[in-house]
């Protein structure tokens, strides 16, 4: 089962964007890592991604992270 998560991280410049893809990347079962259409989305999507795992990775760095939505992909 494919997921789509959509998580709010507060990223000030590239360099933080750039930290935070590299953070998403490395979770297990992660198959891609993209910015959203607002400044501050990060979209993984990835088959078995646990969400909580991957946003306690996050919060580790940037302190505030937050989930805002998870679905299938089909």
């Amino acid at each position: 089962m494919k997921r789509k998560i959509v998580m709010k991280v507060p990223m000030n410049c590239r360099k933080c964007q750039t930290k935070a893809l590299k953070i998403a990347a490395k979770v297990d079962g992660v198959t891609s890592v993209a910015l959203g259409e607002e400044k501050d989305r990060v979209v993984v999507i990835g088959e078995g991604v646990d969400a909580i795992k991957l946003v306690k990775s996050l919060r580790k760095k940037f302190k505030a992270a937050d989930i805002i939505t998870v679905a299938e992909v089909k």
